[in-house]
């Protein structure tokens, strides 16, 4: 169920279904409409409708057509494994799970090969044990759960925010402040859905501490801590403050950083409690060749790449 805010007084439906609904157009949400799949206060919705403050919102989404997901043979660097779930460390430039554009090469296809059935299905055919996910050119440590006992606790932690994520990233500019806190909403940027946003409309609350390691000038080398886990929330939060990470270019500048392949953010430092033995475990990630030869590089150019 969705709710109207008094933000969306007056509001096409379908424009707010897309705003709100993650991976659904304006286009598919006016399908979903036409297709009777849309009620507002309990009554099916007509495209056009205009949304009133209050309204409730029921909408259903059919499951898509299942993929068959292939296992393939892709080495994994694992950094610790039991029978309910383990911890990789996701190569750059390797997408998560399959998607358009994406049906092979990604992290379930290896793990369909490592685990074989071993893996939760709480999360449907296509993102088999994936409780949590980072993007296509990050780096760094991912828990996958094996089984839907070990999802279901991991999740629970993940809402609680007493899942401890860190990463480390190098960002444009030269900041000022040792330690500091980004406390800012983030959701769909309305102006480009398949981009994120700090926005007060439709949003849900962020929360990144930012520690300072060096300073290289024009670059400075970060540990972000987070307190959520929104879809880029840290690119979105960096970008927000005028510091954006060196070589993303969605939420950078468009210009390139000679040296780099995509944005140079690595998550290197997990900590959860078991979700089956409760005893509390922590990894920490080296980073990666990509990043330290960009440090090499920012020590040894003068501090201009």
């Amino acid at each position: 169920m969705l709710n109207a805010s008094p933000e969306n007084e007056g509001e096409r439906l379908d424009k707010l279904l897309s705003e709100q609904l993650e991976d659904v157009s304006r286009t598919q949400a006016a399908r979903l409409i036409e297709q009777g799949n849309v009620t507002v206060n309990a009554k099916p919705a007509a495209k056009n409708y205009k949304c009133r403050a209050g309204d409730v919102i029921g909408v259903i989404v059919p499951e898509p057509v299942p993929l068959e997901v292939t296992a393939e043979d892709i080495p994994l660097d694992i950094v610790y494994e039991d029978n309910d779930l383990l911890v990789v460390n996701k190569p750059k430039g390797m997408v998560v799970h399959p998607a358009a554009g994406n049906y092979s090469g990604t992290l379930v296809n290896a793990l369909l090969h490592h685990c074989g059935s071993s893996l939760s299905g709480i999360n449907g055919v296509l993102r088999p044990g994936i409780v949590h996910r980072i993007d296509k050119d990050t780096s760094g440590l991912l828990i996958v759960a094996k089984n839907d006992r070990a999802h279901a606790g991991l999740a629970a932690q993940i809402k609680a925010h007493s899942f401890e994520r860190a990463y480390e990233c190098v960002a444009h500019g030269n900041i000022k402040e040792d330690s500091f806190t980004i406390s800012q909403p983030i959701g769909r940027n309305p102006k480009d859905r398949k981009k994120m946003a700090v926005t007060y409309k439709n949003s849900k609350p962020a929360v990144t501490h930012i520690a300072v390691l060096k300073r290289y000038g024009k670059f400075t080398h970060l540990r972000c801590t987070l307190e959520t886990g929104r879809t880029h929330q840290i690119r979105v939060h960096l970008s927000y403050i005028g510091h954006p990470i060196a070589g993303d270019e969605v939420y950078g500048p468009k210009k390139p950083v000679k040296g780099l392949n995509g944005q140079c953010l690595h998550a290197k430092h997990i900590g959860f409690t078991h979700p089956i033995t409760g005893k509390w475990l922590e990894f920490e990630s080296e980073l990666p060749e990509y990043f330290t030869q960009f440090l090499d590089k920012l020590e040894k150019t003068g501090f201009k790449p």
